[in-house]
Parts: C-alpha cells; sequence; structure tokens
C-alpha cells in the first residue's frame, strides 16, 4: 500500500473519530435527542454540499435522472432508518470458522452490555436493535441492487435528499419540532458550533470514505474502520465523562476481538 494510501485512511480515521464524538457532544453531552431535526440539518447540508461541489466540478457527479433514482428509493428509506436509529451494528455473517467465532464474540458482548452496563438506558439498546435490521437489510439491497448507473456520491445525494423530505415530514407528528423550540441550550454559541460542526464533518468523512475505498481493496477499508473505531473507543474516556465497569470493558472488549477476528478471516488470500 502505496504512502498516499495510508495518508487517504490516517485522513479518513480522523474525519470518522472527530464526527462522531461531535454527534455525541451534541446528542449526549448538550442532550438534543431530537432526531428528525438534527439528522434531517445534516442530511439536508449534506445533500446541499454534494450538490454545490458537483456543480463546481469538485467531486465527480452527473445528472441524476428519476429512472435511476426511483428504484434505489427503498434503500434510501432503510438509509433513514439507520442514521434515525443511531447505533453501529454487525454486518451480514459469512459461515466460515474464523467468522463464525468473530459473529460470536460480538454477539455476547452486545446480548451482555446491557446487563452490565452502569449507564444502560432501554430505549438506547432498543433502537439498536433498529439499527441493527436497518443496516442490515440496507447492505443486502446494496449488494442484490447496485445501480451500474449511479457512483457511490450520487446514490448517497439520493439518500440525502429522501431523508431530509421524510425526517422534515415526520419532525411535527413525532413531536421533535415543538419540543425542539423549548431546548435550553437553543441559543447557545456551543450548541450552533455543535451543530453547524456535525454536519461539515459528516460531509467530509463521506468525502474521505469515497475516496480511500477508490483507491484500496474492500479488505484494507475494514482494516481502516477497524482502526478508526479502536481509536475513538480509546479516545472517548478522555474526552467524555464515562462510567463503566469491568464487565462492561470485557464486553466491548470482546466486541473488537470479534471484529478484529472478522477483518482477519475477509482478507484476500495471500499467494
Amino acid at each position: 500500500m502505496s504512502w498516499r494510501r495510508h495518508i487517504s485512511g490516517c485522513v479518513f480515521s480522523l474525519f470518522f473519530v472527530v464526527s462522531y464524538f461531535t454527534n455525541k457532544f451534541v446528542l449526549s453531552v448538550l442532550k438534543f435527542t431530537y432526531p428528525t431535526l438534527f439528522q434531517g440539518w445534516q442530511t439536508f447540508i449534506g445533500a446541499l454540499l454534494l450538490l454545490l461541489f458537483g456543480k463546481l466540478g469538485w467531486v465527480e457527479m452527473s445528472r441524476i435522472t428519476r429512472s435511476a433514482a426511483l428504484p434505489w428509493l427503498p434503500a434510501s428509506l432503510l438509509f433513514v432508518g439507520n442514521i434515525y436509529a443511531g447505533s453501529r451494528a454487525l454486518s451480514h455473517i459469512k459461515m466460515r470458522w474464523m467468522t463464525f467465532i468473530s459473529i460470536c464474540l460480538m454477539l455476547l458482548s452486545a446480548i451482555n452490555l446491557p446487563l452490565y452496563d452502569p449507564q444502560f438506558d432501554n430505549s438506547g439498546y432498543l433502537w439498536a436493535v433498529a439499527h441493527l435490521f436497518c443496516v442490515g437489510a440496507y447492505r443486502v439491497f446494496q449488494v442484490h441492487y447496485k445501480p451500474r448507473d449511479l457512483s457511490d456520491l450520487e446514490i448517497q445525494c439520493i439518500n440525502y435528499l429522501f431523508s431530509v423530505l421524510l425526517l422534515a415530514a415526520a419532525a411535527h407528528p413525532t413531536g421533535d419540532l415543538m419540543a425542539a423550540m423549548e431546548f435550553p441550550s437553543l441559543q447557545s454559541y456551543t450548541f450552533h458550533c455543535g451543530c453547524c460542526a456535525s454536519a461539515l464533518l459528516g460531509f467530509f468523512l463521506l468525502l474521505a470514505t469515497v475516496k480511500l475505498k477508490s483507491g484500496i481493496s474492500l479488505e484494507h477499508f475494514g482494516i481502516w474502520c477497524f482502526i478508526s473505531k479502536v481509536s475513538a473507543v480509546c479516545l472517548s474516556p478522555l474526552v467524555f465523562s464515562m462510567e463503566i465497569n469491568a464487565p462492561s470493558l470485557i464486553c466491548v472488549l470482546g466486541s473488537h476481538v470479534g471484529e478484529a477476528l472478522l477483518v482477519y478471516s475477509e482478507r484476500e488470500p495471500q499467494l
């Protein structure tokens, strides 16, 4: 792997960690728990910047036709469910022995973590289950139907635009709109900076992801994702106030060991 690919990977990891930390700051520290508004804002900025960058020729995007966009809308619906649920989850299962062991480790860790987590929140884990379903269904749709006439950026632009429309329509029925108007930190400079940073960082993370995936194999991309996740986990206690005990720490470590085995098992055969 050339030094340029290492730089792309480091940039991806940097945006990954900073983006997720910013989102956690707004959602957890500032307690702005209104996903139709927060993620609607993020997808709106993402779509706006993608269209602007495409118009200026800074990213490669062609005109998205209706015939190309319509078949992808079911996946966009799953994308909305993915970001609405909010957590990361497992990928599809391949039944090789090391992959099976890795999936078992991650599954056992996920099952046991709610039992020992000192910060346990029942609704949080229910949304994690919803995220698991949406991520899995989105991956299946992506594998079995990947439009040849749409690039990754164009697909993401469709996801963003669909998300903005759906989340905007859901903001009032869910009560998020009225509750957000009474949010204590609504006029806070820190709140506005955090929301702007989360949208911009999410967009640049998208660009870094597409750039990294275009220059390396999926196996190496999985390695960089794993490195980024481990970096985020290791740095989290230094940035955020967290309660943790030995059993929950073992669950987190077991999950990452399982993912490490998954990444290793999916490497290309070395000749």
